[in-house]
Parts: structure tokens; C-alpha cells; sequence
């Protein structure tokens, strides 16, 4: 009884105790701009996983152990801050912002490093700046946010990417992307393999210092993606569900309706009669009789020579019942968005863990357009012991879709929507109808039939043979496939280890793998693959391994000098393979398999190869964080070119002088002054072999032959090209200066200038025709850019319960050639010479409308009074003749300055951001404009700017006169069709609202927001219709204009 009574005592006594040490500390955070209170401040029990965040009233409520506890306060923008509870029970404490941020880590090439001591160019957009955007592909997150890079806005295909371009354009005829390296190894699977909410930061290395050390396939600039991974805190279950809507978000092109459109093809027809001689009575007469017959539909109630009395004049009593000549109503929708993503993570002193699992289902706003992506990722490491750190980063992904075709190629293709519905005239309907009634055409099942303007047989006229007769772009897309499948697994393992106290050596071992089947089906009933059908299968699998060891020195001397070397070792292995198989004569209906196909079209199938060695080096040395120095030193060795030339040598050099931790300088407004300059050479290996689909050429250095030419049952083989054992990589040379700094407590940013030089461009050099090869590429060509960057970003006002904090970037550049192996070289719009730029534009020199005769007029290469074509019009010598026309350079597509501004508003709960990017002055040439400008119309659709055409003599205006037979000469390319590239694109808009503290004790999860996200919100440009912002040539085509997108969201922690 004793024994109970004393060991009751003594339990009794160590609780009492325990519950002693053990107390609650209350308090509250609170800043200078914010003395109500800051919510959202991590505090943290220093050496535990004990946290908790401050409510929406700056407060906290915390259990610690005993009196020596020391608590860590931290929050985005402030100085983090710790402070030793003692014998206190309310511990207030006072945030200081934190512009200078020199403490930020910053992942670089092989490493992270300190932003304070970076010498080189590179900024990151973290998570935050990714959340709750609906987006499919991470690429699209970039834009109008990041100083210096320019990208193109993604087509509104569901999951399609952006292309990006960091620092003006790098080169002609090989690669000018960037580098995409996942968890620190080169990414080579599909950016929309990725899923945004895995996203930690993106991370755009700028210059050479920053991307030297991935060498050979660094000239472009490199992102850098992190995946998350689990924090020190309770673990946490988070749930995200979005659902929304996907729609059209630039407007169609004005274009005529059909009352107008019929007197213009009037107009044409009458001023053909005239040019010819005829007189305007009988001319008149010509063209009220022959504008059905030429245009094949009347969709009126009178007849076909009183449509355009011989005045012109369309008849008012002519009424319609044709219904769907708007095409557009019939191939478009308003597409479906769903996505929902889980995620649990947590860590404890020695392990972290990360998993998610996302599934997205995105429609697109043109029927038979579609993405669904199922994601999974699981990411562990654990500290095994005091020495050894491993860990491992595996994602899966499954997607499958339909493509639109308005891809690379199908501008013009009848089965493009884009093309088709949009140059289609507006007398022309969807569905077959009574000439007579307008009522519909059915077919024995009592079904609408598609009118194709060649159904002679139910008694319709051919259209007109602008209108695509035997073509019908709504029944191809519902009849045809283009499906795609894949799979993709990426794996990313590390063992790293510390020894010897200052080494720590990492081993890296990542694998990216991709199975693509391409299914392809034209129906037999219309189009290109009837009547037979065609079935075709495209297998593409890309697999590749990068296995790379690190050894880095890191310590620190007398707590004043800092010294980090890195040396390293990388293997690189690309393997692709592709099958193709393609057949005719569908047997049965609705089995579009190959076996279901007699006729064997085309079989083909190879493996490519690619392999890089590397050795790698860095340095960094920083003094008493005011002086830094940094080298890197790379060489590698590419299976692409011959034994003589495959080794390249790559380095880079970078200072950095810290000027505000000298003793002299003393300055309350600026709080931080870094000026940084660097310079390094980096390599092009990305050799293109098809500039349309972007293949590349993993041969470009061996003499290669074409299989496939056989004389009957005799093998034969055909050169296809010539050995070159001289070619090399294309090499970037890059000066950088820079000035960051942190001024005002509020404001951080930085201002740059960059030179860069590619050099060794590749170019398709001619041979002489007795090799029996037309040319052969060498390495002969020098481009330059250079260009200025300025970011600042801060808040602008932040008070109480109210904060707007501004995010700001502008850049410019101009480039230009300093040597070609040739004197000139036209292409398309432009001309490649000496002095000009990649996109200069080179044209026909567009003087305007005659008043006199209403015909086009070009300023004349050589006047010759004794042509009839020419004429002097005030000092101008001028003439109608397209083909003597003087060309001339006319601007160029590169934007005089562009860049992006994001406001970011919070009012208690609620959270407002707006991404706004532009892009000012530029050239662009809107090809697709000039197709709806012309003089014949011919079944094709019209501009409403046709109706500021000339009519009669001393009519002052911009447009032609309507004529059939001059219509190839005022239609023709020139810089008449150049107009302003400026733009502005509200890019995204989130409004957010998190929900109180006390409703969600009560539903007891950690935290909650429900938020509305809209994305592509409007642009603004020269032209309704316009896709200035589609590509970086500065011309227009019939691609998939972007999606403007509206998504209900909640985001849920547990």
C-alpha cells in the first residue's frame, strides 16, 4: 500500500511539473504600415514543428515548454525575426519590411544560391504567383511577368503552350527556346505533363553566368521548374476543385453582311466591263445578270437579275429566309472547364513527403477540341543519417484529347475552322435549303443535310469558287478524328552526401519518358479522304536518361570570406522512336482501325539517337557580402557532330559589388545597391530539321541517304546529303550589367543591360550542281541583340486592413545581322541582310488609292513615261502594275518596348489581382485582314472596310475600286497590309475571399478560399479580330485563337 500510495505521489508530481513548464503564450504582430495588426505571420516554435499563423487581426495563441523557447516570426516581405519567450506570457512583436530580401535563395544551374551574392541575371515567380489561375500548361504563367522575356499567347487549344523567348532571338535555323530543366535535370517530356499546382517556382536564368553550366543547350536562356515538396508543420491535406467555362476570347474580323456583299461582287463585275472597254450602260447590265451565276446562291425572295438593279442598288424589297449563314454559331461552343486536385504533405526533423493527384477536363470553344489530364506525384526525401540525404520525385501522367487542325501548315487547309469559317462569303448556309422558301433540305431519315455548294443532285446551285465548293469544314470536323494519347513518367532520385565536414557530393539520376499515339481519321463522305477513307497512326516514344555527380567544396573563413567550388560529371541520353502507318478503302462504317483499311498508303518507322558528355565546373567567392566573384566552365561533347568538332567549351565570369555594405555608404531611403556584371559563352546544339513540325536533325554532320527508292523489286537508295565533319555548335556570347536595388522600405528591383551575340548561325549554303546536293549547312552567320530591362515591384500602400502592392516590368531590344553568307535572302515578308533584323520587313511600296481611276498604286522601281501603268501623282512617280513595284524595308515586327504590370489588392478577407501585359510599336502584317480586302470577292467574304472602296472619280479614300480583273494587282503583298503591333491583353484576373478564422474553427479545417479566376479578359490592339500577340514574326495566320476562360473555385486545407 505504501509503494501505491508513493509511486501515486510521484506521477502525480511529474504532472504537476510538466503542466508547470508547459504554458500559453498569447500575443500580437503588428507592423509600421499595418499597427492594427498583420494576419497571416508564420510563428513558429524554433527546432519543433509547433506553428500556428496569426489570425485576420494580427493575434496568435501558442503552447511552448519552458521559459528558454524561442519563437520565430516570419512572413512575405518581412525580416524574419525571433524572439526568447522568458517569463512572459504576451510576446508583441514589430515587423520590419524586407525589400533588400538578400537572404532569398534562388535556384540556379546545379544549385541554389544566395540573391544577395548572385552575379547573374535570373528571377522567379513562386507558387503564389501560380495559384488559383486556371491554366493547363505553366508556360502560360510566365507571361507579362518576367523583365526581359517575350512569349507569344497560347492558341486556345486546350493545354497548348506559349513560345518564349528570353532576351530577343537567338538564332535562325536552329533552336531559339529556352531550356526547360525540372527538379535540376533537363526536362524532355511535354510542358503540359506538368501539373501547375506541383508547381513550388519557375525560376528564368537570363544570362550566360546564370545558364553556363548547362552549356551546349543553354544559348536560349533556361526555366527552371521546382516541384513542391512537404514543410515543417502538422501535416497538411489540402482539396482544390475549380469549374468554369471556356469561350472565345478575341472577336471574329468585321466582315459585310450579305445585302452589302452581293453589291459589292456587283461592283466588281461592272468595273471588270469598264476596264475592259465596255460602256457603263451595258456594263451595268452585265453585272446585275451575272451576279447569281457567278456567285451560284441568291438567298432572296426576287429574282436573280433584280438582286442589284443596274443602278447598283441593292433591291429593298428583297427579303430572306435563309437561316445559319453565320458559321461560327455552328463550330463554336462554350467549353466546359473542371478541375480538382488533392494534395497531403508534411515533414518532420529528418523526412519530408509530398503527394497530389489532379484531374483536369478542359473542352475547347470549337467543337472536337479537348484536353483530360490525370496527374499523380510523389515526392519523398529523407535525411537516412547524420551524413546521407536521399530522396526521390516520380510523376505520372495520363492525357488525352482532340486537336483542332490549325496547327503548323493547315492555315489555309479546308478542315480549319479558322480558315474556312472566317473566308466563307455570307451568302452561303450550314445546311442545305429550298432556293425558293429557304426552308431546309432533309435527307430520308428527315435529317438537315450540310450544304457543300456542289449538291446538284438535290437540285442547288455551285457556289461561287471563292466558297469552297465540295467542301464543308462543320461536317469534316464532325466526321473526322484527331485524337491524340499519352503517357508520360518522369522520375527524378538523388543520394547526396556530406563528409570530410565542407564537401557534400550528390549523385542525380533522372529518367523522362513519353508515349504519344497520334490517331488520325478522314471520313469517306467528304473531303480529303473521300470516298475511300483514310485511317493514319503516328507511335512517337521519347525516352531519355541524365545521370550527373557533384562534388562541392563549401566554407566560410575568419566569418568573412565565403568559398564554393563545384565540380561535376553528366551523361545525357535521348532516345526517339516513330512509327507511321497510313491506309485507304474504309470496309466497314464507324471502325476507323487500320486492320478496317485495305490500301497500305505509306509505312515508315526509325530510332533516333543523341548523346552528350560533360564536365563541369564553378566557382563563387564572396568577401564579407560586399564583393563577389563567380566562374563556371563547361565542355561538351554532342553525338550530333563528327569526332573532329562534337567538344565545345563553354564558361562564364560574374561579379557583384554589394555598395550597401560599405561603411561609407548611409542612406535611410536606399536600402539596398548591388551593381553586378558578368559575361559568358554558351552553345546552340538544337539543330532543326523541319522548320514547320520543329524535328530536329540528330545527324547534321553525316552523310545520309533516303531509303525507299526502288526500281520494282531492286533495292535503291538516293544521297540526301553530303559529310560535315566542320560543322559545330552555334555559340552565344553575353555582356550583362545590372543594378539592383531596394529603395523606400516599400520597392525592390533591378535595372539591366544586355549584349548578346550568336555567332557560327547555321545556314543552308548552295553547292555547286555537280555534287548532286543543293546546299549543305555551315556554320556562317553572326546576330546581335541587345536591349535594356527594368523590374520594380513593392508595395505601393499598405494600412490597417488595406494593402495594393504593384509588380512592374518594361524591357526593349533590337536585333540585327553583322555577318550572312549571302547578300540577301527573301523570305515571306522579310529579307535577311547585313544591318536589318530577323524581321525586318520587306515589301512592295503601297502608295495608295488613285482619286481619278480607284485603281491601287505603287511607288514604281524606274518611272517610264511611255507606260501606260505609269503615272506621277503630285511628286510621286507611281504605277498599278504590282510587278513594278519598288520594294522597300517597312519597320519590323520587334516591339519597341513590352512588359507586363500586376496589381495585387487585399481588403481584409478579400484579395484582388490583375495581370495586365503590352507590347507598344512593331509592325505587323495581318495576311489574314488582306484575304477579306479583295477586289473579287468571289465567294469569299468581305471586310466591312470594303464599304470605304472607291466609287466614282475624286473619291479620296484608302481602298480600291471593285474590280475583278485588277484585283490580283490592289490584292497583292505590300505594306499596305502592315499596321501597328501594339496591344494591351488583360491577361488575369483572381478575386479572391478567405474565409474567417472563427467559421472555420467551427468547420474545423485550417483554411479556406473560395475565388473567381478569369484569364485572356480582353485585348486591345489596332483591329477587332487581330492576333497581334500569336507568334513573334509579326504575321497573322488561321490559328486557334486564345480561350478566354472563367473558373469558381474552392481551396480547401485540412
Amino acid at each position: 500500500m505504501r509503494k501505491t500510495l508513493l509511486s501515486l505521489f510521484f506521477l502525480l508530481f511529474t504532472i504537476s511539473l510538466a503542466l508547470a513548464q508547459t504554458r500559453t503564450i498569447t500575443g500580437k504582430v503588428v507592423s509600421e504600415e499595418e499597427p492594427e495588426g498583420l494576419p497571416g505571420v508564420n510563428v513558429l516554435v524554433q527546432g519543433t514543428t509547433t506553428g500556428v499563423i496569426t489570425d485576420l487581426f494580427g493575434e496568435y495563441s501558442i503552447t511552448v515548454q519552458d521559459a528558454n523557447t524561442t519563437l520565430v516570426f516570419s512572413f512575405i516581405g518581412f525580416a524574419t525575426k525571433q524572439e526568447v519567450v522568458g517569463n512572459r506570457s504576451i510576446v508583441n512583436i514589430t515587423l520590419n519590411p524586407d525589400t533588400q530580401n538578400l537572404q532569398e535563395v534562388i535556384v540556379t544551374a546545379y544549385g541554389t544560391a544566395n540573391k544577395g551574392n548572385f552575379t547573374g541575371s535570373a528571377i522567379a515567380l513562386r507558387s503564389g504567383q501560380i495559384a488559383n489561375r486556371p491554366i493547363a500548361n505553366v508556360a502560360n504563367a510566365i507571361e507579362g511577368q518576367v523583365a526581359g522575356v517575350i512569349t507569344s499567347s497560347a492558341s486556345g487549344q486546350p493545354g497548348s503552350a506559349p513560345e518564349i523567348r528570353i532576351r530577343g532571338v537567338g538564332s535562325v535555323n536552329a533552336s531559339a527556346s529556352p531550356l526547360y530543366v525540372v527538379d535540376g535535370v533537363p526536362f524532355d517530356g511535354d510542358l503540359s505533363n506538368l501539373n501547375p499546382e506541383d508547381i513550388e517556382d519557375m525560376t528564368i536564368l537570363k544570362d550566360a553566368s546564370s545558364s553556363a553550366l548547362y552549356g551546349s543547350r543553354a544559348a536560349n536562356g533556361v526555366i527552371m521548374i521546382t516541384t513542391k515538396r512537404g514543410k515543417k508543420s502538422a501535416s497538411n491535406f489540402n482539396f482544390k476543385v475549380q469549374h468554369g467555362t471556356a469561350s472565345r476570347a478575341l472577336p471574329e474580323y468585321d466582315r459585310t453582311g450579305s445585302s452589302d456583299y452581293y453589291v459589292l461582287q456587283w461592283e466588281a463585275l461592272r468595273n471588270a466591263q469598264l476596264t475592259a472597254g465596255i460602256e457603263p450602260g451595258p456594263a451595268s447590265e452585265f453585272a446585275t445578270n451575272q451576279l447569281i451565276p457567278t456567285l451560284g446562291y441568291n438567298i432572296y425572295n426576287v429574282p436573280n437579275n433584280e438582286l442589284v438593279g443596274i443602278d447598283g442598288v441593292f433591291n429593298p424589297n428583297a427579303v430572306t429566309n435563309f437561316q445559319g449563314l453565320n458559321w461560327w454559331d455552328e463550330i463554336e461552343r462554350v467549353g466546359q472547364r473542371s478541375e480538382y486536385n488533392m494534395t497531403y504533405s508534411g515533414a518532420n526533423d529528418r523526412s519530408d513527403f509530398y503527394t497530389s493527384i489532379n484531374y483536369l477536363n478542359e473542352d475547347g470553344f470549337i467543337q472536337k477540341s479537348d484536353f483530360r489530364r490525370y496527374t499523380g506525384r510523389l515526392n519523398v526525401n529523407t535525411q537516412a543519417t547524420d551524413w546521407l540525404k536521399t530522396g526521390i520525385n516520380i510523376s505520372a501522367t495520363k492525357s488525352e484529347g482532340n486537336n483542332a487542325r490549325t496547327g503548323p501548315g493547315n492555315s489555309s487547309s479546308f478542315v480549319n475552322p479558322f480558315f474556312t469559317a472566317r473566308a466563307i462569303g455570307p451568302i452561303y448556309p450550314v445546311y442545305a435549303q429550298n432556293m425558293q422558301t429557304g426552308g431546309y433540305v432533309l435527307d430520308a431519315d428527315e435529317n438537315r443535310i450540310f450544304d457543300s455548294r456542289d449538291l446538284l443532285q438535290f437540285g442547288l446551285p455551285t457556289g461561287g469558287a471563292g466558297s469552297f465548293p465540295g467542301r464543308h469544314v462543320i461536317q469534316e470536323t464532325l466526321l473526322n478524328d484527331d485524337l491524340f494519347e499519352r503517357a508520360a513518367i518522369s522520375t527524378r532520385a538523388y543520394l547526396e552526401a556530406t563528409f570530410l565536414k565542407d564537401f557534400t557530393f550528390r549523385l542525380n539520376v533522372a529518367n523522362d519518358f513519353t508515349s504519344l499515339l497520334n490517331i488520325q481519321y478522314d471520313n469517306t463522305i467528304i473531303g480529303d479522304g473521300a470516298p475511300a477513307g483514310r485511317s493514319r497512326r503516328i507511335n512517337n516514344r521519347t525516352d531519355s536518361f541524365t545521370i550527373n555527380q557533384l562534388l562541392t567544396y563549401s566554407k566560410t573563413f575568419n566569418e568573412k570570406h565565403f568559398v564554393e567550388v563545384l565540380v561535376g560529371h553528366e551523361t545525357y541520353d535521348f532516345n526517339f522512336q516513330t512509327q507511321t502507318i497510313s491506309k485507304q478503302d474504309q470496309v466497314l462504317q464507324g471502325n476507323t482501325e487500320p486492320d478496317n483499311f485495305v490500301t497500305i498508303n505509306a509505312a515508315s518507322g526509325r530510332f533516333d539517337r543523341e548523346t552528350i558528355e560533360s564536365y563541369l565546373s564553378r566557382a563563387n567567392y564572396v568577401f564579407d557580402d560586399k564583393y563577389s566573384i563567380s566562374a563556371s566552365l563547361r565542355r561538351d561533347g554532342s553525338s550530333r557532330f563528327s569526332p573532329e568538332s562534337r567538344w565545345g567549351t563553354f564558361y562564364s565570369v560574374g561579379a557583384a559589388w554589394s555598395i550597401d555594405q560599405e561603411e561609407f555608404f548611409n542612406s535611410n531611403f536606399v536600402q539596398m545597391l548591388k551593381l553586378r556584371a558578368a559575361y559568358g559563352e554558351i552553345g546552340n546544339n538544337g539543330v532543326i530539321a523541319n522548320a514547320t513540325t520543329g524535328r530536329h536533325d540528330y545527324y547534321p554532320s553525316q552523310a545520309l541517304y533516303d531509303l525507299g527508292n526502288n526500281n520494282a523489286n531492286e533495292a535503291g537508295i538516293l544521297q540526301a546529303s553530303l559529310p560535315n565533319p566542320d560543322l559545330k555548335w552555334e555559340t552565344n556570347a553575353t555582356w550583362d550589367i545590372g543594378i539592383d536595388f531596394a529603395i523606400s522600405n516599400r520597392f525592390s528591383g533591378s535595372v539591366e543591360y544586355f549584349n548578346r551575340q550568336s555567332s557560327d548561325l547555321l545556314f543552308n549554303v548552295p553547292l555547286s550542281l555537280t555534287t548532286g546536293i543543293e546546299n549543305i549547312i555551315r556554320n556562317t552567320g553572326t546576330m546581335q541583340n541587345k536591349g535594356l530591362e527594368f523590374h520594380i515591384a513593392g508595395d505601393v500602400y499598405r494600412r490597417g486592413d488595406f494593402a495594393w502592392n504593384i509588380n512592374f516590368n518594361i524591357s526593349t531590344f533590337t536585333n540585327k545581322f553583322k555577318e550572312l553568307p549571302f547578300d540577301e535572302l527573301i523570305t515571306g515578308t522579310k529579307k535577311l541582310v547585313v544591318g536589318r533584323g530577323i524581321y525586318d520587313f520587306w515589301l512592295r511600296d503601297w502608295w495608295g488609292v488613285d482619286p481619278e481611276t480607284g485603281l491601287g498604286m505603287y511607288r514604281v522601281d524606274g518611272y517610264d513615261p511611255a507606260n501606260d501603268a505609269h503615272k506621277i501623282i503630285g511628286t510621286d512617280s507611281v504605277t498599278s502594275n504590282i510587278n513594278q513595284a519598288r520594294f522597300h524595308f517597312n519597320g519590323n515586327a520587334v516591339p519597341n518596348f513590352f512588359g507586363g504590370l500586376n496589381n495585387s489588392f487585399r481588403y481584409k478577407n478579400f484579395s484582388l489581382g490583375v495581370l495586365v501585359s503590352y507590347s507598344v510599336g512593331g509592325q505587323f502584317y495581318d495576311g489574314t485582314y488582306a484575304s477579306l480586302m479583295s477586289a473579287d470577292p468571289n465567294g469569299r467574304a468581305a471586310h466591312t472596310d470594303m464599304l470605304r472602296r472607291w466609287q466614282q472619280p475624286g473619291d479620296v479614300t484608302d481602298v480600291p475600286r471593285m474590280d475583278v480583273t485588277t484585283a490580283a494587282q490592289s490584292d497583292g503583298a505590300s505594306d499596305r497590309w502592315l499596321v501597328d503591333a501594339s496591344y494591351l491583353n488583360i491577361r488575369s484576373i483572381n478575386l479572391s475571399y478567405t474565409l474567417d478564422r472563427q467559421l472555420l474553427d467551427r468547420l474545423r479545417v485550417k483554411g479556406a478560399t473560395i475565388y473567381l479566376a478569369g484569364e485572356n479578359m480582353g485585348w486591345l490592339s489596332q483591329r477587332r479580330g487581330m492576333f497581334v500577340s500569336g507568334n513573334f514574326q509579326g504575321t497573322s495566320s488561321n490559328v486557334f485563337t486564345p480561350a478566354r476562360t472563367f473558373t469558381l473555385g474552392l481551396n480547401v486545407n485540412l
